[in-house]
């Protein structure tokens, strides 16, 4: 299957260009969102095998399609070359690595701005590029940087902590790149000045870990972790009903008066512990224990459809938890159309997440398939102004890689 080259106009990001080195998850799917709102994405891989995300099945399909693959080696003769160049048009460039890789190698940011001086270089490491240096240095991925932030340290039950899954550390740190650099983007396209973003991943554990880690900054205070339930409130996590698993979030006074009523400890409202104004049904309360034994008695006599129908008719929030193919067959992710279908390169049919979030005037869309490693390298070389020799004599060298079909 031919896969097309040239860009569709679409999107609130038309125009923008983004150039990206790394591999697998973080940047990647930053750089896949910003395609999907409409920035024309350059992939840059390495000459050898390319991303490793060529070795999965199918999520290379959903997370490299809308992108142009540059295979080169950015650090040879030739690659800097290339770099250089293309950077004098590109908006953003993100790199990922161990630490201030590029840096060592020579390619540093000053060099970048020499280029293009209103370049938003987004630097994504496991440590960031200051601090201690055996950190700095250290590799890093989306379990160990959940571990170093104290992530994995509030999940899971008392005796066993737990990542977070899938992927969680990658995927928060997708939002913040994409955050981080439309932020200076912002400010670029105001001034003309570019700006260098250190995103450290296991900083946006922290930031997004901090809610309970608040409280022990300033009074010590540590909670236990409390796996599928709530550290601190009855009613709040997931619970068995007699036929599967229901997501409860009990809060509010006229929400915890029905709980009490409907669970049978009606009684218990208006009393000293819980008087008529009661927002919250905390674990400390003398009574907890029993709200959360007569709520699992309640459960189990009850299916998750008709607990999540009662409840939510009385502004209680509950769901029963969807297994992936409950999830498909909703009527409401249909009518959202959250599911949507497209041919990869070799004419496949590919079933995956239509883009989000739905923007009305400046819809985003997917307008190609993930390319083959190198298939996009002439065509850029050409776009940015290289002649036939420049590009014959970079193919030569070993360090810039062609698709076979050329």
């Amino acid at each position: 299957m031919r896969v097309p080259v040239e860009k569709p106009r679409y999107g609130n990001l038309d125009g923008l260009k983004v150039l990206y080195s790394a591999v697998e998850i973080a940047v990647p799917t930053a750089c896949e969102i910003l395609s999907e709102w409409g920035a024309d994405v350059t992939w840059i891989e390495n000459t050898f095998t390319g991303d490793s995300v060529r070795d999965t099945q199918f999520v290379k399909e959903m997370e490299r399609r809308n992108q142009r693959s540059l295979s080169m080696n950015p650090f040879s003769d030739e690659g800097r070359e290339i770099l250089l160049k293309l950077i004098e048009d590109t908006d953003v460039f993100i790199a990922s690595a161990k630490g201030p890789v590029f840096a060592r190698k020579g390619i540093t940011d000053e060099m970048l701005w020499e280029r293009n001086p209103a370049l938003v270089i987004v630097h994504v490491s496991g440590f960031g590029h200051t601090g201690d240096p055996a950190r700095v240095n250290s590799a890093a991925y989306d379990l160990t940087i959940q571990d170093y932030s104290g992530y994995v340290y509030q999940n899971g039950s008392p005796e066993q902590p737990m990542t977070a899954a899938p992927y969680t550390g990658d995927y928060f740190n997708s939002l913040m790149v994409v955050g981080a650099a439309l932020a200076a983007v912002y400010r670029a396209q105001k001034t003309g000045e570019g700006e260098s973003i250190d995103v450290a991943m296991y900083e946006t554990m922290l930031r997004v870990g901090t809610y309970y880690m608040i409280d022990y900054l300033n009074k010590g205070i540590e909670y236990p972790r409390a796996g599928a339930r709530n550290q601190n409130l009855c009613a709040i996590g997931q619970y068995q009903t007699k036929d599967g698993v229901i997501g409860l979030c009990v809060y509010g006074i006229p929400q915890n008066k029905y709980l009490l009523e409907t669970i049978g400890l009606g009684h218990l409202w208006g009393t000293e512990e819980y008087p008529e104004d009661t927002s919250a049904l905390w674990l400390s309360s003398s009574q907890a224990p029993l709200i959360e034994q007569k709520l699992e008695e309640y459960l189990m006599t009850k299916t998750a459809e008709e607990v999540e129908k009662d409840f939510t008719a009385n502004k209680l929030a509950a769901q029963k938890m969807l297994s992936f193919d409950e999830i498909l067959g909703e009527e409401h992710t249909k009518l959202r159309e959250n599911f949507i279908e497209w041919q990869n390169k070799d004419g496949q049919t590919i079933k995956g997440l239509n883009t989000v979030p739905r923007f009305t005037n400046r819809p985003g869309q997917f307008w190609r398939p993930m390319p083959e490693l190198g298939y996009d390298t002439r065509d850029i070389l050409e776009r940015a102004g290289f002649s036939a020799a420049d590009i014959e004599r970079f193919e030569s060298s070993g360090n810039v890689k062609f698709a076979d079909n050329e």
